[in-house]
């Protein structure tokens, strides 16, 4: 009876340390994820090397307009403008001319052979290709129907009897580079200005079916556009006509956001479509954890580059960005169903101070089960 009531009595005393413990500071108690004041407690220094935000309904739609934190590519994807169905002449094609004229002691041709060939002539930096008798001929920006009557009118003066044909092949800067994600890789040359990017894809063999959540990439005059492939194939507006030295790459969406704290999942998730919202990321991890999340803690955290900083209002003012949501109030959710999650973000439940306090509950009862088993 000495030996069990010297035992309760050192485990009531541990047990009251931890409970002033967390009296002080938040108790330091084993739990799965950080509580929201110790992340956020040196938010008002000065020296701070991130700033907190809180989102809200006044604030959500002006932070949508902030600089991205990421690379330059623009997941709106292009409208698409449909063109004519007739191909352009551009310098680097190549044009075929054959030139017919029955006339005896005619200037192009002989007598035992009535028509002149002249295969593979690149149109010139310039836009031109040498015609006999007419010297440099501007052919770019033409169609070859209208290129054709410009040569033969040419010719008239001086061979009135002349039929001129001419037939068309793409070079470089009418034609598209297909780089990956699909059979047959290449460069594929634009069989007129209504080539479209779905056409491409499918002379490519179609997107090949071990790629996860396929991306579409599109690289033109410098700028990069990404759509997800299932879009583009749902929506026809989406299916974007196609200029010469474009460059389409289909790959794999390596985006994705970090999951941490009191959530269903602690992971990296990929995004499985263009744009994600707070409360579409929370429902992708398996919500937060019952019993342990604090909703009035969920955090995005958030680095961005130095050239997105900005001193006006106009974007962060520090490289590292924590926002925070209160899932607990009706604006708050809106909030969070408005905001985006960026790749490379980490969502972050935060734990509830509660739990602190039931852990210990819990170690309370067990103690004085295990004093009762001493006695």
């Amino acid at each position: 009876m000495c030996l069990g009531g010297t035992v309760v009595r050192h485990l009531l005393i541990v047990l009251a340390l931890c409970v002033g413990a967390i009296g002080l500071s938040g108790c330091s108690l084993p739990r799965g994820a950080a509580i929201a004041s110790e992340i956020l407690s040196s938010q008002d220094d000065d020296a701070a090397s991130y700033s907190v935000v809180s989102v809200g309904k006044a604030n959500v739609a002006a932070l949508a307009k902030w600089p991205h934190s990421h690379t330059g590519i623009h997941h709106g994807w292009l409208e698409n403008h449909r063109g004519p169905a007739s191909p352009v002449i551009r310098s680097g094609d190549r044009v075929n001319l054959m030139i017919w004229d029955s006339q005896e002691n005619s200037l192009l041709t002989s007598e035992t052979q009535k028509v002149v060939d002249m295969p593979g002539l690149t149109v010139s930096p310039s836009g031109t290709i040498f015609v006999p008798y007419l010297d440099e001929v501007v052919v770019r920006g033409m169609t070859p129907s209208d290129a054709r009557r410009q040569i033969q009118s040419a010719l008239e003066p001086i061979v009135p009897s002349a039929q001129v044909q001419l037939s068309h092949e793409a070079g470089k800067q009418n034609s598209v580079d297909l780089v990956s994600g699909v059979p047959k890789p290449g460069a594929y040359p634009l069989l007129d200005r209504n080539s479209t990017i779905l056409s491409l894809i499918a002379q490519g063999g179609g997107i090949s079916k071990d790629l996860r959540n396929p991306k579409v990439r599109l690289i033109r005059n410098g700028k990069t556009y990404e759509t997800r492939a299932e879009a583009l194939f749902s929506h026809a507006d989406r299916n974007t006509v196609l200029r010469g030295g474009d460059t389409v790459i289909v790959r794999e969406d390596d985006r994705y956001f970090t999951a941490l704290g009191a959530t269903g999942t602690e992971q990296l998730v990929y995004f499985d479509k263009d744009r994600i919202t707070v409360v579409e990321a929370l429902s992708m991890i398996g919500g937060l954890a019952e019993g342990r999340a604090n909703l009035k803690g969920v955090l995005v955290l958030r680095e961005y580059p130095s050239a997105a900083l900005r001193t006006d209002g106009s974007g962060p003012d520090r490289a590292q960005v924590a926002f925070t949501f209160d899932l607990t109030s009706a604006e708050g959710l809106f909030a969070a169903r408005k905001f985006q999650v960026a790749p490379l973000d980490t969502v972050l439940a935060t734990e509830s101070p509660v739990t602190a306090a039931r852990t210990v509950l819990g170690l309370i009862g067990t103690t004085l089960g295990v004093a009762r088993s001493v006695n």
